[in-house]
Formats: structure tokens, C-alpha cells, sequence
């Protein structure tokens, strides 16, 4: 089993599909909804962590994307700009998720991509404005 996040940009039409529910039953894909944002009639976002076999969420995927969501890997979403970091830390007192966290080896920032769940309190937390996230 292992576990990917994506964000998912729904078409307006896709309002009255159960999508998600197909990807549970036909792909034994288990689904938690990090963030939402749905406007009825117009285009919807949503980041999911999906869990399950490789091939499932694979397939899950592709599914989606037949059905014209858009499914993009959330890594590829958050940008953070590590070659201009000082190291101050402020960031990590915002992380309740554990994604920036300080080395007590060397007191360098480090940056797990994949704890992040795009709460977004990191971009005003940072004095240099150095973290981007696209949730659109």
C-alpha cells in the first residue's frame, strides 16, 4: 500500500458524477480529503491523499482523468525556493503537520513534500516570502 496526494480540478459537469465513491468501490482506493474548495456550477479543487495499491491509483487516476478532472501530483504544486532560505525557523512554528521541520544535526530548514497538507500558513510566516503554493 502507499499513499499519494494530489489535487484534483474538477470541470462544473462533474458536479453530479460520484466520482469518488467509484474510485472506492471499483479501485479499492482509500480517499482523505485534505482540502476542498467546491463552488456549485463552477470549477471545484480538491487535495486528496489516496491510499492503496500502485496499480489501483493508477487506474483511479486515469479514471478521473477520463472524466476530464484534472490530476495533478501535489509536489509538483508547492513551490519553495530552498537555495534563498536563511534558516530562521519561522515557518516551522506554523507546521502543525510536520512538513518543515529544523536538522538539529546542522540547523538547516528541511522541507517533506510529502506531510505538507497546503494549510498555507507558511507563506506568511516566512520573511522572505519563499513558499508558493498553487491551488488552482
Amino acid at each position: 500500500m502507499i499513499k499519494k496526494r494530489y489535487i484534483l480540478n474538477f470541470p462544473p459537469q462533474s458536479g453530479d458524477k460520484p466520482l469518488s465513491y467509484q474510485l472506492v468501490r471499483d479501485y479499492d482506493i482509500r480517499i482523505n480529503i485534505l482540502k476542498a474548495e467546491v463552488y456549485p456550477g463552477k470549477r471545484g479543487s480538491l487535495l486528496l491523499e489516496l491510499q492503496g495499491k500502485k496499480e489501483n491509483i493508477e487506474k483511479g487516476v486515469k479514471y478521473l482523468t477520463e472524466h476530464q478532472v484534472i490530476c495533478e501530483p501535489l509536489d509538483k504544486r508547492i513551490h519553495f525556493q530552498e537555495e534563498k532560505c536563511i534558516d530562521c525557523g519561522n515557518c516551522t512554528a506554523v507546521c502543525f503537520a510536520g512538513a518543515l521541520t529544523m536538522s538539529k544535526k546542522n540547523w538547516k530548514l528541511e522541507f517533506d513534500k510529502s506531510k505538507c497538507v497546503v494549510c498555507e500558513l507558511c507563506i506568511p510566516a516566512c520573511p522572505l516570502h519563499l513558499f508558493e503554493i498553487d491551488f488552482r
